[in-house]
């Protein structure tokens, strides 16, 4: 069995990697750039972007299943030609916005890439992650810098997840039987405020990390001049200043043991912080 894993030097894509290889499985790995991938031995690392699916027919040329990260302008072409080429379950990157009520940006790109798979006729299955605890990472530099973190709504609570609890229900759904047509929503085993997360991080690196609240307004402002479309900005400001979000078993379910909390994905990411 040959796995295609896409965004394969990704948090979550490389964990899939490390996972499927352990597993015994083959594993074929996209990347723009091989050279610098930095994947294990074994491991066969093909160049291709998803944002160029006519390119892709070399990378999906004998492939069983395919972890597939979002990219929503090609995913109808990058379905098609799986299904042309065998390629008989694909375990979608989505997220959790998917599912949520009312419409929103980040839903509906990752919906749109959930339509395109199921479409194409292929066995599926969605994994649909909240918030990411390696988010996080985005606070690095101001905690290296001068140990603070400037975020709003920093009451808010969430139910982060470890990339490596994402990683590991995908590559459980494409290793068992079992799994093709599944909806799999998930999150971390706890609620903790944003501003708790930034605690947690403070005493992992042994270091007084001040979390500074700031105006949606000044986020926003900073988020757009970062890259950030308005529309997505606009989303996140409205994600955070919700309630708490649910605590869901799934993670356990699927993989047979718990998720791993905010702390612990702060104890292995240590050193990005220090």
């Amino acid at each position: 069995m040959t796995v295609l894993v896409t965004g394969a030097t990704g948090n979550v894509g490389r964990r899939v990697v490390d996972r499927l290889l352990a597993a015994g499985r083959r594993v074929r790995a996209l990347t723009r750039r091989p050279e610098t991938a930095g994947l294990p031995a074994g491991v066969e690392v093909v160049r291709g972007d998803l944002t160029d699916p006519a390119a892709l027919d070399g990378a999906l040329a004998g492939v069983d299943a395919a972890f597939l990260f979002p990219v929503p302008e090609t995913a109808r072409e990058f379905a098609a030609r799986a299904k042309a080429a065998g390629v008989r379950h694909v375990a979608v990157l989505s997220s959790a916005a998917t599912g949520f009520a009312e419409p929103n940006p980040i839903g509906e790109r990752h919906r749109a890439v959930e339509r395109a798979v199921e479409e194409a006729g292929l066995r599926w299955t969605h994994v649909r992650p909240g918030a990411f605890a390696a988010n996080a990472l985005a606070w690095a530099p101001s905690i290296r810098a001068d140990g603070v973190v400037r975020e709003p709504h920093g009451s808010t609570g969430q139910a982060p997840i470890h990339e490596d609890d994402i990683a590991a229900v995908a590559a459980t759904a494409l290793l068992e039987p079992g799994h093709a047509g599944q909806v799999y929503t998930l999150s971390g085993p706890e609620v903790i405020t944003i501003a708790d997360q930034v605690r947690a991080i403070g005493a992992v690196i042994g270091r007084d990390v001040r979390f500074e609240e700031i105006s949606p307004e000044t986020a926003r402002e900073q988020w757009i001049a970062h890259g950030v479309p308005a529309a997505v900005a606009d989303s996140l400001l409205h994600f955070r200043s919700r309630a708490a979000e649910a605590v869901l078993p799934t993670v356990e379910q699927v993989t047979g043991r718990p998720a791993r909390t905010f702390a612990e994905w702060a104890r292995d990411h240590a050193a990005d912080f220090r």
